[in-house]
């Protein structure tokens, strides 16, 4: 379950800020660099992100993302289960307090 969030998160952000750096995308989501890359790479190897390096900088360091189509259809896949269970989850408390 935690997996399938953090994936979200990440896919949420890049849609947002595709030519964050790394770094400052793991600051934004509270996840390590290391973690950050680990998450990325699984989610290139599903293929729901490109990584494209920018040509023209000459340290080569600098990256885009890319939401690939299935990328867009996960994210929205993953916005659809979290709507679910929230709403679940409000039921639940609305019985509780009836």
């Amino acid at each position: 379950m935690k997996n399938k969030q953090e994936h979200f998160d990440i896919l949420r952000k890049i849609q947002k800020k595709p030519n964050a750096s790394q770094r400052e995308l793991a600051s934004d989501l509270g996840f390590s660099l290391g973690k950050l890359n680990y998450c990325l790479k699984a989610l290139q190897e599903k293929g729901f992100v490109k990584i494209k390096n920018f040509n023209k900088n000459p340290n080569k360091i600098n990256y885009f993302y890319i939401l690939t189509p299935k990328g867009v259809a996960e994210k929205t896949k993953l916005t659809l289960d979290f709507m679910k269970r929230k709403m679940k989850e409000y039921d639940e408390l609305k019985k509780e307090m009836e």
